[in-house]
């Protein structure tokens, strides 16, 4: 039996972010057909691998989250974005399973993205950076897998591509998982979505700052671009039931409106901070990158146009989560998803929660969330033998 492996024992990086960092130097063959490589995946563990290292689970982050699941924030010192969910007696409990969470490729907290050198020029790799997508991100995860030692995943979980990275890593190699908990995804990202993210990009790309990709190179920041792209996104993550209930048409420090353009109302102020916020964190050309990524995700598409080919044989066990209130990832397409797993022969759950919080429900305190995904992985872990592999 191989020893138990603390966090602590890892091998710390050389670089502004805290956590680990480990450098593949064998390069990844991508979709869009490049080799690439060396690159460098930025990561977070939590708790203790077991012995036979049969507890860990992948935690695999959304769109604007990072490796910091369960840590302060270095740059915003804000709370981890799953704290509620990742800890000892949580529902990922670090006392009894080992929590990885890596940054995406392509990502800019310390995985290799276009914000990094590109070392055949000495300058940021901008829009030379090659076009990724979700099976390569979760390819990478692999490899940081690989060097753990960890031949199959006890879970993979994550909420919106974090999802979608769940159910790749289940139908790309489904004999290194375990269980799988998709929560607020589908199995493709669709036409509303595309055109969403393309608003964004847009803003982005049309902002004087963004220099055609090389704002780094230039000293420059598109920073309005990126504020505007995050308001529109983050309209898409609430529901208008949530936006009414937070703001409804309540004006922002003041008694009336001033007939002009500033932020009249509590709504148009909380979205410019979003906004603001999310550029001192987010760098623009991962956000073109990574949107890119959601809107190519296609898990049908890479089977022949047949959903339950992709888990044709699994022996994984699936727990599939949505929610009432969410317009972006809509529980039709759950059961759409549910539907290809049934037709699959695969174990299978599914939970519709009801709540008004819209798509962010996965990120925020939702009782029969904790319940459901708690109870599933009790059920899983007494199958897999957890409770004697200590």
């Amino acid at each position: 039996m191989a020893s138990a492996i603390s966090p602590r024992t890892l091998k710390r990086p050389d670089h502004d972010w805290p956590g680990y960092r480990l450098t593949v130097d064998d390069p990844l063959r991508l979709d869009c057909g490049v080799d690439f490589g060396p690159f460098t995946i930025a990561y977070q563990t939590y708790g203790t691998l077991n012995r036979d290292r049969s507890n860990a689970i992948m935690v695999c982050h959304a769109l604007s989250g990072d490796q910091y699941v369960a840590d302060p924030h270095p740059i915003t010192g804000k709370p981890g974005w799953w704290e509620t969910m990742v800890g000892p007696g949580l529902v990922l409990d670090t006392s009894r399973y080992f929590v990885i969470c890596a940054n995406v490729l392509g990502g800019c907290m310390g995985t290799t993205g276009p914000q990094d050198i590109d070392p055949a020029t000495g300058e940021p790799w901008a829009l030379s950076f090659p076009v990724i997508t979700v099976r390569d991100m979760v390819r990478a995860q692999k490899r940081l897998l690989d060097h753990l030692g960890i031949e199959s995943l006890f879970c993979v979980t994550g909420g919106s591509m974090g999802g979608m990275q769940a159910l790749q890593w289940a139908a790309s190699f489904p004999e290194r998982v375990f269980a799988a908990v998709p929560i607020a995804c589908a199995a493709k990202h669709s036409a509303q979505n595309i055109a969403f993210h393309e608003v964004g990009r847009q803003a982005i790309m049309a902002d004087p700052n963004w220099r055609g990709g090389n704002y780094l190179r230039e000293d420059a920041n598109p920073s309005a671009g990126l504020a505007v792209a995050r308001m529109a996104a983050h309209i898409t993550y609430l529901s208008e039931q949530a936006l009414h209930r937070k703001f409804g048409r309540n004006l922002q420090d003041r008694r009336a409106i001033t007939y002009g353009f500033d932020a009249d109302f509590q709504v148009e102020s909380y979205l410019r901070h979003q906004g603001s916020t999310f550029v001192d964190r987010f760098d623009a050309n991962s956000y073109l990158y990574i949107t890119r990524a959601m809107d190519y995700f296609d898990l049908a598409a890479e089977h022949g146009g047949s959903l339950s080919s992709a888990f044709k044989g699994t022996h994984s066990r699936f727990c599939v989560i949505s929610f009432t209130s969410d317009w972006l990832f809509p529980t039709s397409e759950s059961r759409e998803l549910v539907h290809a797993l049934n037709a699959a022969a695969a174990n299978v759950s599914f939970v519709e929660i009801e709540t008004d919080n819209g798509h962010d429900a996965f990120l925020l305190h939702e009782p029969e969330l904790f319940e459901t995904l708690r109870g599933f992985l009790s059920g899983c872990a007494e199958h897999r033998g957890l409770t004697r592999s200590w």
